[in-house]
């Protein structure tokens, strides 16, 4: 083979997959709805593991993908019968972890997004969300979730910014034992939660979309 065809097809490859790491996650489309009443927690308490459990978002825009990381305060989940009663979680807005290296997004766009143009550290530390409800988790062929092995939805309050909206979403929870383990992949629209900036498609290349993917993936113990 030419050196020559040799380059170009190296140098395709190279933008394929730059391309595909740039893409925004795909996740179940989260139902957003105005605050509901808290469940009223019974039976055993699990506790999250909250040095192992995490909370990771992606913002995404034009040709760029940014991934970052949450860690819990606390948290609590409520079973009984085998089912989950209620349950919260309180999220350290300011531990927040930008995934990329580089001075760039360590010095620039972590101090951007703790900023009040996005999640207003300062002024709000912590986020939380407290469950609503818990149904079974039944596909029907239209709507399937992207979580394998979904069989929950899970219905609750999130507060961020001060503002507190109700979201539904698919989760796989399993419960083994002395041990509650839960996944679920979602996208939710930022500007419910008063997050609108860079989100006017006039900015070009700038614009950064109202879509954010949230990906819980949580332990706890009982």
């Amino acid at each position: 083979m030419q050196t020559g065809v040799k380059s170009s097809i190296v140098a395709i490859a190279m933008a394929v997959s730059i391309s595909a790491c740039n893409q925004a996650p795909k996740g179940d489309n989260a139902k957003i709805a105005e605050e509901q009443q808290a469940a009223t927690s019974t039976g055993e308490t699990f506790r999250i593991d909250t040095t192992t459990s995490r909370i990771r978002f992606t913002g995404h825009g034009i040709g760029k993908s940014h991934p970052g990381i949450f860690k819990l305060n606390y948290g609590n989940v409520s079973v009984a019968d085998q089912q989950i009663t209620g349950g919260e979680f309180e999220i350290n807005v300011k531990s927040l972890e930008v995934e990329e290296k580089g001075d760039m997004f360590q010095s620039k766009l972590k101090p951007h997004l703790l900023s009040g143009d996005f999640f207003d550290a300062d002024n709000f530390g912590t986020a939380k969300f407290q469950i609503s409800k818990v149904e079974p988790y039944k596909p029907d062929g239209k709507d399937t979730s992207l979580v394998k092995g979904a069989n929950f939805n899970i219905s609750g309050n999130l507060t961020l910014k001060n503002v507190t909206k109700n979201i539904t979403f698919p989760a796989n929870v399993e419960l083994v034992g002395n041990t509650m383990k839960a996944k679920a992949d979602f996208d939710i629209d930022r500007r419910q939660w008063q997050m609108n900036y860079g989100n006017d498609k006039t900015l070009g290349d700038k614009f950064i979309s109202e879509k954010v993917n949230i990906e819980l993936d949580l332990k706890a113990i009982r």
